[in-house]
């Protein structure tokens, strides 16, 4: 992955089909985050047939069509619209423009895969609430660092399995690499990119009720900072945030752009969590001084300790659920619920936030 920033995470798994070519078109549009190669990436290896890329940036297009030479360059938005074949469009727009271009495509009866952060205020999570219920498109979130990263898919079978008993409490740390001079205006923009906690920390909340089963919960304190980048006066470098579920489960979470420049990769990502009968560490994508490789998860219960190294065994069934979840209307890669229910709770850590630098 080299010494990046994370803007062009874009994990490669195996191949894993399930429909035929051509059987589920989709498209891409908004090119403003590289996350939208890791969202493309994921549906083609399930199986999904990439027909068309739409961008107003003409290079951010040639950069698409290198990596997905198959696609047709779309003249428009509207152009995709228009297209009955295509049953999804994947987008990863600025923050703050993602629900009204949801809005507009599920409007079309087309469903949407958005780059996380899905909403930047909470009058656009209401209004997007309302498009869905009157259309009964889908409105999903790429929320990579769980559904593109082995050890994470892995963490939740085993919590499935019952490998640790009830999860009472998850500990997530998101540091990511700032590297300013690749970011684009928009990015240290408040009101575009929505705030550290809402944006990377929706990752973590997301996890957060995955991992404990949890419909809600409640924000119990947040805060923001920006410790080091005074050139930057409305970015926030680091936000942390306590959080309870509805079944007792706590959580805490961090997030901050202040990976080292000596690190290998954009950022130590690493979740604790904490069973009644076990627990699990995941090192996400690196395992420090030791080996450069991701996914590494360590569990400990009542059976002794294990090491886990899970890169490449694993796979990433979110996408081709999602694809069969488009087809057949159904819910069992992500319910609407809980994709909404993320973004609800991330933008009220944001909300509540105490500053705590001047």
């Amino acid at each position: 992955m080299g010494k990046n920033d994370g803007m062009n995470y874009a994990p490669k798994g195996k191949p894993n089909p399930v429909v035929k070519e051509g059987e589920f078109q989709i498209a891409a549009a908004a090119l403003d985050h590289g996350h939208i190669y890791g969202m493309c990436n994921g549906l083609v290896e399930a199986g999904a047939t990439l027909k068309w890329v739409y961008d107003p940036d003409s290079k951010k297009v040639e950069e698409f069509v290198e990596k997905f030479p198959e696609v047709n360059v779309a003249q428009s938005l509207e152009q995709i619209l228009n297209d009955d074949e295509i049953k999804l469009v994947a987008a990863a727009a600025i923050p703050s423009e993602r629900s009204t271009l949801g809005n507009k495509v599920m409007e079309a009866g087309k469903d949407y895969f958005t780059d996380k952060t899905p909403f930047t205020t909470m009058e656009q999570l209401e209004e997007t609430k309302k498009v869905v219920e009157r259309t009964g498109q889908k409105y999903m979130v790429y929320f990579s660092e769980r559904l593109h990263v082995e050890g994470a898919v892995f963490a939740g079978q085993l919590i499935n399995d019952g490998a640790i008993g009830k999860v009472i409490q998850v500990t997530g740390f998101g540091p990511h690499r700032l590297n300013a001079p690749s970011r684009p205006d928009w990015f240290f923009k408040k009101e575009q990119y929505g705030g550290i906690l809402c944006d990377i920390g929706s990752h973590q909340i997301e996890q957060f009720l995955y991992y404990t089963g949890n419909n809600d919960a409640k924000v119990l304190h947040s805060k923001v900072a920006n410790y080091n980048n005074p050139e930057y006066p409305e970015l926030e470098d680091y936000g942390d945030a306590t959080l309870v579920g509805d079944n007792g489960a706590t959580f805490y979470f961090k997030v901050d752009w202040f990976t080292p420049d000596g690190l290998s990769t954009w950022g130590d990502g690493r979740t604790f969590i904490t069973g009644t009968e076990g627990t699990i560490e995941i090192r996400k994508y690196v395992d420090v001084a030791r080996e450069e490789s991701g996914d590494h998860l360590f569990l400990v219960n009542k059976d002794g300790e294990k090491h886990y190294e899970l890169s490449g065994k694993v796979g990433f069934p979110f996408f081709g659920e999602l694809i069969k979840d488009c087809i057949h209307r159904t819910e069992n890669a992500m319910t609407q619920e809980h994709a909404f229910k993320a973004a609800e709770l991330c933008l009220k850590a944001q909300e509540e936030a105490v500053v705590v630098t001047k």
